[in-house]
C-alpha cells in the first residue's frame, strides 16, 4: 500500500465520490460509496506506478500531507 496523499471530495455532476493523487498528475478514480472509492483509488495508484515503471518515468516518493494555500 503506498502513502500518497489522496484528497476525496463529493462530484453532484457525476454523482459519485471522486478521489485525487495530486502527487501522480492525472491519477484519479471515483466510485458510488466512499469505500468503493477508496478501493478503486488503490488500483489506479498501483496502475499509475506500472505505466510509469514500464515508460522510464520518474515514481515520485510520497510526501504525505500537502500544504496548499
Amino acid at each position: 500500500m503506498y502513502r500518497y496523499e489522496i484528497i476525496v471530495y463529493w462530484s453532484d455532476q457525476d454523482k459519485a465520490f471522486v478521489a485525487e493523487v495530486p502527487e501522480l498528475p492525472g491519477c484519479m478514480a471515483d466510485g458510488k460509496t466512499y469505500e468503493d472509492v477508496m478501493q478503486n483509488v488503490q488500483i489506479i495508484i498501483d496502475e499509475w506506478i506500472d505505466t510509469a515503471k514500464q515508460s522510464g518515468r520518474e515514481i515520485p516518493e510520497p510526501k504525505g500531507k500537502l500544504m496548499y494555500a
